[in-house]
């Protein structure tokens, strides 16, 4: 193999990503040389976080430059080594991005176990998605059995695993959903003790009906109306982990009408809020290997359930992920680029 095919960020949107901001192209691979592997990449995961890296706006990570590969976490097999700790055949989590093959160094990739679970969790329940529900809830939310947890985008990689994980410490999930099959999948497969669609006309009533004694932890994955909904309802001294905003990511401008911000400062001062923004890369040293350990664990003996929505095709990436910004997609989303030989 001597070329890659890969989808490059070809201009920055406004408002929502369209097709005209990819190009597909042909791109000569280097060398494969002392310590390195040539990847061919299996799965890609598709996430929010894509849509701020595609602008250069400041963050808190460097934007994906004109012209490069669209970033993303991948599964990928060693197709040519030479390196002895990860002989052809390998699986990995790398991250490669929207393309179908990358020379790199083998240290810069984790070697799965694919007898230990399907490879493609590696980007899901067992991966960043499933690590960043842990880690806001361990960290920030720290729910008490007995306690109320909300959370947003409730049937999407992170928010399916924070509710399960409430029920796990104790707690009763209430799950935030975009319609009626969604909502069925968090009570009858989950196990969430209760959903809400936030599409509904009478969202604000099912919500209240729903945490009749408040609210103790949000997990915030949406912002906009949703949160808006949700702030009335929070108890003293509740806590509010900040994981996503994508109900905002495609925004050009302030929302109309009048500013809320000094009201949400008041609700953070007379309830004692403790609001909380994270990125899950910052608890990877203290808290990962105890992700891996437990949550495997859960996975294993059926505590923890995912669901999986998978795409064909490399050439299908950016219309998923269209599609993602838009809560089309059902569970964690992932692009199958090849088979494993």
């Amino acid at each position: 193999m001597t070329t890659s095919t890969r989808i490059v960020l070809a201009s920055r949107p406004a408002g929502a990503p369209t097709a005209e901001n990819f190009r597909t192209e042909t791109a000569d691979l280097p060398e494969v040389g002392d310590g390195q592997v040539l990847l061919r990449v299996l799965y890609l995961s598709l996430d929010p976080y894509m849509r701020g890296r595609m602008s250069d706006a400041e963050s808190y990570a460097e934007p994906v430059a004109l012209d490069d590969v669209m970033c993303g976490g991948t599964v990928a097999e060693v197709v040519e080594s030479r390196s002895d700790a990860l002989p052809v055949g390998s699986v990995v989590l790398s991250y490669s991005g929207w393309q179908t093959h990358e020379v790199v160094d083998a240290a810069s990739v984790r070697r799965l176990d694919p007898e230990r679970a399907p490879i493609s969790t590696a980007l899901g329940v067992l991966g960043m998605p499933g690590f960043t529900a842990y880690a806001g809830m361990t960290v920030i939310g720290q729910p008490k059995e007995g306690e109320t947890v909300v959370v947003a985008a409730a049937s999407g990689p992170v928010g399916s695993a924070v509710g399960q994980f409430a029920k796990i410490k104790g707690a009763r999930a209430v799950g935030i959903a975009g319609g009626p099959e969604k909502c069925a999948y968090l009570i009858d497969e989950l196990g969430f003790d209760a959903a809400v669609d936030h599409r509904a006309d009478d969202f604000r009533k099912q919500l209240a009906a729903a945490t009749p004694d408040g609210i103790d932890v949000y997990f915030e994955n949406v912002g906009g109306a949703v949160a808006r909904a949700v702030l009335p309802r929070l108890n003293t001294y509740a806590r509010v982990p900040v994981c996503g905003l994508i109900a905002q990511y495609n925004d050009t401008q302030a929302p109309e009408g009048p500013d809320r911000l000094p009201g949400f400062f008041t609700r953070v001062l007379t309830k004692s809020l403790t609001v909380r923004g994270f990125i899950q890369n910052e608890f990877v040293r203290d808290h990962y290997k105890n992700f891996q350990r437990e949550v495997s664990e859960w996975v294993a003996d059926g505590r923890f359930r995912y669901r999986e929505d998978v795409v064909e095709g490399l050439e299908n990436a950016p219309d998923a992920f269209f599609g993602l910004l838009e809560g089309r997609n059902f569970g964690k989303l992932v692009v199958k680029v090849a088979d494993r030989d």
